[in-house]
């Protein structure tokens, strides 16, 4: 009976430590797709002014988050 107890106890912190594996796999796929901010990602703060909306426009067009359609109707908006 003891060692039935403690074979379910180790079943179980296996399947806790399984979760937070696959859980941090997911986290670092996610941080490789997009930089995180700091100083090492080149973000400098809160953006300001039109010209800050283009370039944030344009990386997101880079990127591949928006298409071209959506790229040039947004670029029309920002620009006077």
């Amino acid at each position: 009976m003891g060692f039935m107890i403690i074979f379910w106890i180790a079943v179980v912190i296996g399947i806790i430590y399984l979760v937070r594996y696959l859980a941090s796999r997911s986290d670092a796929g996610r941080s490789q797709q997009r930089p995180p901010f700091g100083p090492e990602s080149g973000y400098q703060g809160t953006p300001q002014g039109p010209s800050s909306a283009l370039r944030i426009l344009e990386e997101r067009y880079a990127r591949g988050d928006i298409d071209r359609e959506e790229f040039l109707k947004r670029k029309a908006d920002l620009t006077p």
